[in-house]
């Protein structure tokens, strides 16, 4: 099993909102985590990026509070100048991507973990969805 994985917004959403049909294998990921056998990891802009839906979705407070409780299971990575020099010259359409991709490999990060797979186009990293993380994790 990949103990070290970067998750993306879209999977923080996915739990947080409990958005369907997506929230049991987000679930699943962070059940993982509560138990200690993942560590996840995720950056600054993705917890903001967060937040500001949350907010629209739940009020500030209630985000805010979610937030507190998703950042005892989750680690912030930095973003260093490296990793947007990195995503500057890439072949990444989404700048937000190639921030995140390049970020978890600077962070020797193993996989990321999003349900937009097909903007990732670097391949160094594991690519998945939280169902194939889970799935395959339990073969």
């Amino acid at each position: 099993m990949i103990t070290k994985i970067f998750i993306d917004s879209d999977v923080i959403l996915d739990l947080l909102a409990q958005r369907s049909p997506y929230y049991d294998y987000s679930a699943k990921i962070f059940t993982l985590v509560h138990k200690k056998e993942i560590e996840v990891f995720t950056t600054a802009v993705v917890l903001s990026n967060v937040f500001y839906i949350l907010r629209k979705i739940n009020g500030r407070d209630k985000a805010k509070k979610q937030l507190k409780a998703l950042r005892l299971l989750i680690r912030v990575l930095p973003i260093s100048e490296h990793v947007v020099d990195m995503t500057l010259n890439s072949k990444f359409n989404d700048f937000e991507d190639g921030l995140q991709y390049f970020t978890a490999k600077d962070g020797n990060i193993q996989a990321i973990i999003t349900r937009n797979i097909k903007d990732y186009k670097e391949k160094d990293l594991i690519i998945q969805t939280p169902e194939e993380y889970i799935t395959r994790s339990v073969d």
